[in-house]
């Protein structure tokens, strides 16, 4: 009889409740890959559109692409892991799970210092954080930004590594609650988005930020433009209030020779020697105290709708995270 075990299944698009415990295949990795024994699942508001049928994916469905676990067995060809080690991963397929396939080459050593759910809730943020402030722009200690969403999942984790580099930060946030999470993570000043162009205005004497990181998008643009100083540069990495709709290039030359960059995190990893920088100094960050994870809900795998629920229904601050 074939060996099973537990993973959260949905046989047809819908809502949360589609999401269902069952007895699947025990994985078999093949070449280049691993098998992880899943300690915790980060899960993330993708996975939602992709349930619902709003992102095209196969069904039946598993959701999850990061997770962190242990390593039970290694397919042909792996050299760089063996089993008993602690790993993570950002790009795996099928992770809302007691057993996941991790490819060997996207997968991510985890140091000792750093627990497995920690290490389940930063891949995904805790590289996006990186690369925005390393590569898209690299931000030079004294330099001032501002960061939108400052109280989200990669706004709480660039404030840290920023405050670490040695910047001066300014955060938006909508509400009280959402302030004193991000002042807590060292935000110098924490505005609402309501006039936050002038308040940066004022606050920099006139002059501007160096660097906007915006995940927001289409409500805030127009103002992180206004927000910055002559030669400075929007970093639009996210829409969650929209994608931003065409705009004449001339504003930027107006502006004051801005620059305006699109990234995402995919073109940031474009190989395992990448991938290991961004993930070694994001963990090496947080064994060390520098950078702290706010899990801010755990579920039992088996309430991947109800963790579904709760993160659609924005309920829940920091990362949400499934439990085997």
């Amino acid at each position: 009889m074939t060996e099973q075990c537990t993973a959260i299944v949905a046989t047809t698009p819908g809502g949360p409740e589609v999401l269902r415990a069952a007895q699947v295949p025990m994985p078999v990795p093949g070449p280049g890959e691993l098998l992880v024994k899943i300690a915790a699942v980060g899960v993330n508001f993708i996975e939602s559109y992709q349930r619902a049928g709003i992102y095209s994916v196969p069904f039946p469905f598993t959701p999850g692409t990061e997770a962190a676990g242990m390593v039970v067995a290694v397919g042909p060809n792996v050299t760089s892991f063996d089993i008993g080690d602690r790993v993570a991963t950002a790009e795996g397929e099928a992770c809302y799970a007691e057993y996941a396939i991790f490819p060997a080459n996207k997968a991510l050593p985890v140091p000792s210092s750093v627990p497995l759910d920690v290490a389940a809730a930063l891949p995904l943020q805790g590289m996006t954080a990186h690369y925005l402030m390393n590569s898209t722009y690299h931000v030079e200690p004294g330099e001032t930004v501002l960061l939108h969403a400052g109280a989200g999942g990669v706004g709480l984790l660039l404030t840290q590594l920023l405050k670490d580099r040695g910047a001066r930060v300014f955060t938006t946030v909508s509400t009280d609650e959402k302030e004193e999470l991000s002042r807590a993570a060292g935000a110098d000043e924490v505005l609402r988005y309501e006039g936050f162009a002038d308040a940066v205005r004022a606050l920099t004497d006139g002059e501007g930020v160096d660097v906007v990181f915006d995940g927001v998008g289409k409500d805030t643009f127009d103002g992180s433009l206004a927000s910055l100083r002559t030669r400075g540069t929007l970093v639009l990495f996210g829409g969650a209030s929209g994608q931003v709709p065409p705009f004449d290039l001339q504003r930027l030359n107006a502006g004051g020779s801005l620059t305006v960059v699109r990234p995402k995190l995919g073109d940031y990893l474009l190989n395992a020697k990448e991938r290991l920088w961004r993930s070694t100094e994001v963990f090496n960050a947080a064994g060390s105290g520098a950078l702290t994870a706010r899990i801010g809900a755990r579920f039992p795998l088996a309430e991947a709708g109800a963790a579904h629920t709760a993160l659609q229904g924005r309920v829940t601050t920091g990362k949400v995270i499934l439990e085997p």
